[in-house]
C-alpha cells in the first residue's frame, strides 16, 4: 500500500495526458500523513454516476441488445436465451462505455462510478456461482464478462475514478424488476438455496476483486466498496434480510476486514439506520434511492414543490437526511444516495413555462441536500441509447439541466497556509472552552484534553484531504473527507491504542467538530460547490 508521497507520482490522468509537476520546494512542504491511496478513494466524498445498462441490461435505457432476445425480452436472462447472445452481449459490453466516456465523466468532476453487475457475470472465474440458478446452462454466454469488468476498474483508475461494485442481480432475484436478472417472479427470499448462495457469490466477488487489484504493480486502490444487494424487496421477510446482512458482513470481513460494505435501505431508512448502527460493522454504508416520479402523489405534485420539499429544512426529507446521517456518522457508518435523477412525471411539469429551468432547480435542490448530509451520491444513469435529459447525465448536462461540473475546483494545487496552525489552535481553544464550560455544569470525571486532541486531529485530517488531493488527483478537482464517521472511528481506535479508552466520547466530539471547521474554510478558498455556468 502506497503512502500519499507516492500517490503524487501516480498517473491518475490517462496516458499521454500532461499534468503539472510538483516542484521540489512543494514536495518538501508535503506533510507526513497516514492517508494512503486507498484511503483517498474510499473516504472522500463521492460525487458519482451509475453506469446503467452496461452489464445488467435495462431495455428502457438501451434496447439494441434485446434485438434477438427470447420473450418477454426485458432481462439479461431473456437476452442470454435468445439467438447470437454471446456476440450480442460482448459487442454491447465493448461499445457502451468508451475511452471518450471515461474522460467525459472525469472532466465533469465526477470521482466515482457505481457499476451494476449480475452474479452470472462472475462465471468466467468461478462456474459455481451459476449452480442451482436459471443461468446454470448459460456460462458460455457470460464467461468473458469478468475480464471486461476488471478492465473497467483499471480504466477508471487511469482517470482517477473510484468504482463501487453493485450486485444488481442476485440468484433468485431480490426484487420483482427485470433489472434483477430475469423476467420471472422473485424467489430470493422464499427459496432456501438463494440467500446462502448469494453469500457464496459475494465471497467469490470479493476474493476475485482482491486478487485482481493486488495483481497490479502498484496494486489498484480504486475499488471503494461492494454493495451487497440492489433494492431488495423483502416484504414480510425483513427480519430474514437483516440476518442475511449480518451473515454476509461476517463472511466478507473474514476475506477483507477493511472493504467498505454498502446495503440498501429498502425505503425504511430510519429502521435500517438503527440496524446498521447496532451491527458493530466498521465502514458500513446505507444506500437510499430517491425518485419523485412514480407514485400518484409524485405525479400530482408540481416540480416547484418537489424542489421546495427537498430544500426546506422543516420538510420531512431534509429532516430525515439530517437525522439518519447524524446517527450513522456517530456509529462509524455513512449514508449515500445511490440512485437519483432529474426524471419527472409530465404531471409535475404541467403548466410550467421553462421546463429546463424548473428541472435545474429540482436538481440543485437535490445536490445541495445530498452534499449537506451524505458521504456520496450517484446519478442514475450515465447515458441512454435514445436521448433523455431527465435520466441521462450526458443529456442533462447538454441541456443545462445538470451543472457542467460538480465538486470543488481550483485553478492550481492548494498551498499550505503559514497561518493555518495558528487558526487551527485558535478555533480549537474556542471549541474546547465551550465544551468545558458546558460540562462544568454537569459534575463528573472528564478529560477535556481528549476533546482538544480530537479537534486538532480532525482539523488536520480534513485539511490534508483538500491539500493532498489537489496535488495527487486530476488537475482542477479537489476531494474532501466524506465518510467522516468511519474515518473518525478509525482515528478514535488509534487514540485508544495510544492513550486508553476512558472518556473516548470527548475525543470523538472534538474530532467531529474539528473536521467540520477547515472543510468550510477550504470550500470558500478553493471554489464554489456549483461553479457558474
Amino acid at each position: 500500500m502506497h503512502k500519499v508521497a507516492n500517490a503524487l507520482k501516480q498517473h491518475l490522468r490517462p496516458q499521454g495526458e500532461t499534468r503539472p509537476e510538483t516542484s521540489p520546494a512543494a514536495q518538501a512542504r508535503l506533510p507526513t500523513t497516514s492517508f494512503t491511496d486507498v484511503d483517498l478513494y474510499r473516504y472522500r466524498k463521492q460525487r458519482g454516476v451509475n453506469l446503467g445498462s452496461w452489464f445488467v441490461l435495462e431495455r428502457w435505457i438501451a434496447d439494441a441488445p434485446f434485438c434477438s432476445a427470447d420473450g418477454p425480452a426485458q432481462s439479461d436472462l431473456d437476452v442470454a436465451r435468445g439467438s447470437h447472445a454471446k456476440e450480442v452481449l460482448e459487442r454491447h459490453w465493448d461499445t457502451w462505455v468508451s475511452e471518450e466516456d471515461w474522460a467525459w465523466i472525469a472532466d465533469r468532476g465526477i470521482n466515482t462510478v457505481r457499476l451494476p453487475i449480475g452474479f452470472y457475470h462472475l462465471c468466467g472465474v468461478d462456474q459455481t456461482v451459476l449452480q442451482g440458478t436459471d443461468f446454470a446452462q448459460l456460462g458460455h454466454v457470460f464467461d468473458r464478462a469478468w475480464v471486461r469488468i476488471t478492465k473497467a476498474i483499471a480504466t477508471a483508475h487511469r482517470y482517477g475514478l473510484g468504482v463501487l461494485i453493485d450486485l444488481h442481480a442476485a440468484p433468485g432475484k431480490q426484487n420483482a424488476d427485470s433489472h434483477s436478472g430475469s423476467s420471472s417472479e422473485p424467489t430470493f427470499f422464499t427459496s432456501p438455496h438463494n440467500m446462502p448462495h448469494t453469500i457464496h457469490v459475494l465471497s467469490v466477488l470479493l476474493s476475485q476483486l482482491t486478487a485482481f487489484t493486488r495483481s497490479h504493480n502498484p496494486p489498484l486502490p480504486n475499488v471503494v466498496g461492494i454493495e451487497l444487494l440492489n433494492e431488495p424487496q423483502p416484504g414480510p421477510h425483513n427480519a430474514s434480510l437483516e440476518r442475511w446482512y449480518l451473515d454476509a458482513f461476517r463472511t466478507l470481513r473474514n476475506i477483507d476486514p477493511s472493504i467498505p460494505l454498502y446495503i440498501g435501505d429498502v425505503w425504511m431508512t430510519d429502521q435500517c439506520a438503527d440496524f446498521l448502527s447496532n451491527s458493530g460493522v466498521p465502514f458500513a454504508v446505507l444506500d437510499h434511492h430517491l425518485y419523485r416520479c412514480f407514485t400518484q402523489q409524485d405525479i400530482s405534485t408540481p416540480v416547484s414543490q418537489h424542489a421546495r420539499s427537498l430544500s426546506d429544512q422543516n420538510e420531512w426529507a431534509p429532516q430525515m437526511f439530517a437525522r439518519v446521517a447524524q446517527k450513522l456518522e456517530g456509529a462509524g457508518c455513512g449514508m449515500i444516495v445511490g440512485e437519483w435523477s432529474c426524471g419527472l412525471n409530465p404531471g409535475s411539469l404541467q403548466g410550467v413555462g421553462d421546463e429546463d429551468r424548473a428541472r435545474r432547480e429540482y436538481v440543485d435542490a437535490q445536490l445541495q441536500l445530498y452534499d449537506r448530509h451524505c458521504a456520496g451520491w450517484f446519478f442514475w444513469t450515465y447515458k441512454k441509447q435514445h436521448g433523455d435529459k431527465g435520466w441521462s447525465l450526458r443529456d442533462a448536462v447538454a441541456a443545462n439541466v445538470f451543472p457542467s461540473s460538480v465538486g470543488l475546483r481550483a485553478n492550481r494545487p492548494v498551498v499550505d497556509d503559514p497561518e493555518r496552525t495558528a487558526r487551527r489552535d485558535q478555533a480549537r481553544d474556542v471549541a474546547l472552552g465551550s465544551h468545558s464550560s458546558w460540562w462544568s455544569q454537569h459534575p463528573g470525571n472528564y478529560e477535556h484534553w481528549r476533546f482538544g486532541d480530537g479537534f486538532t486531529e480532525g482539523w488536520e485530517d480534513a485539511w490534508l484531504f483538500f491539500f493532498i488531493s489537489s496535488h495527487a488527483q486530476r488537475t482542477g478537482f479537489i476531494s474532501e473527507l466524506g465518510f467522516k464517521g468511519p474515518w473518525g472511528k478509525r482515528r478514535s481506535q488509534e487514540h485508544i491504542n495510544k492513550k486508553g479508552n476512558s472518556n473516548i466520547w470527548e475525543y470523538e466530539h472534538g474530532f467531529s467538530q474539528g473536521v467540520a471547521r477547515p472543510a468550510e474554510t477550504s470550500r470558500r478558498c478553493a471554489a464554489s460547490l456549483y461553479p457558474a455556468q
